[in-house]
C-alpha cells in the first residue's frame, strides 16, 4: 500500500507540478516581478491615480531561477499528492471508487482546503504590500487548512446532520475569528497589481489541484491494476 501511494504520488505530483510551474511562469511570475519593481523603488506609485508604467520592462527568462522554480513546484505538488493519495487510500478501503474522473472531485477538495478556504480571508500577497506578522499568518493558515480538511471529510463521508453541522462550523470558524491583519493598510504596490496577483494565483492553484487530483486518481487505479495482475 505504501509503495502504491508513493509511486502514484511521484508520477502525479511531478506531472501536475510541471504543468503548474509552467502556468506560474507564464501567468503569475510576471505580476510578481512587476510588484517587485515597486518594492525595490525602481517604480514609484504615488497613489494619485497617475500611471507610472502599466507595462514596464521586466527581467527575461532566467534558466537558474525559472528552473529552480519548476523543480520546487514539482516537489511541492508531489507532497500534496502524497497527502491526497493517503486520503484516497483510506476512502478506497471504505469502498469509494478512485480513478482519474473521481480524482477531479478530490482535486477540488484539495483546492478548497489549501487555497480557497485560507484565501477567503488571507489572500495571496505580492511583495511590497502591508502584511501582518508572518508567524501569526502561518498559524492561522495551517489551522484554517486543517479545519477545512476535517470539514470536507465530514461532508463527504459523514452520515448525520451532526457531522455536517460540525463541518459547517469548522469551515466558518477561522473567518469569524478573522485572519491576522496589519496595523496599517499601506504599501508601495498599486492595488490593481495586488488584485491581479491574487486572482491569478488562485486560478493557477485551481488548475494545479485539478491536475493533481486527476493524475493521482489515474495512477492510483493503474498501480492497483498492475499489482492485481502481478
Amino acid at each position: 500500500m505504501l509503495q502504491r501511494v508513493l509511486i502514484s504520488a511521484l508520477f502525479a505530483g511531478a506531472a501536475a507540478g510541471l504543468i503548474a510551474g509552467l502556468l506560474q511562469l507564464w501567468f503569475v511570475q510576471p505580476v510578481l516581478l512587476h510588484a517587485e519593481l515597486y518594492e525595490t523603488g525602481t517604480l514609484v506609485h504615488f497613489g494619485t491615480g497617475d500611471v507610472v508604467s502599466a507595462h514596464p520592462e521586466l527581467p527575461g527568462f532566467d534558466p537558474v531561477r525559472d528552473g529552480l522554480s519548476l523543480v520546487f513546484t514539482m516537489m511541492t505538488y508531489t507532497g500534496y499528492a502524497i497527502l491526497l493519495l493517503c486520503a484516497m487510500s483510506v476512502a478506497d478501503d471504505r469502498g469509494a471508487h478512485i480513478d482519474g474522473r473521481t480524482g477531479l472531485i478530490w482535486g477540488i477538495a484539495g483546492y478548497v482546503a489549501f487555497h480557497l478556504a485560507p484565501g477567503a480571508s488571507l489572500a495571496p500577497e505580492v511583495p511590497g504590500v502591508a502584511a501582518a506578522d508572518v508567524g501569526a499568518r502561518q498559524i492561522w493558515w495551517f489551522a484554517t487548512a486543517g479545519m477545512a480538511i476535517i470539514a470536507l471529510w465530514l461532508i463527504a463521508f459523514g452520515k448525520s446532520w451532526l457531522g455536517w453541522g460540525v463541518a459547517a462550523i469548522l469551515l466558518l470558524a477561522p473567518h469569524v475569528i478573522g485572519a491576522p491583519e496589519p496595523s496599517q493598510f499601506t504599501g508601495t504596490v498599486p492595488p490593481e497589481i495586488a488584485a491581479l496577483f491574487a486572482a491569478r494565483a488562485l486560478s493557477v492553484g485551481l488548475a494545479a489541484w485539478l491536475l493533481v487530483g486527476c493524475f493521482a486518481g489515474y495512477f492510483w487505479q493503474r498501480e492497483g491494476a498492475r499489482v492485481a495482475a502481478a
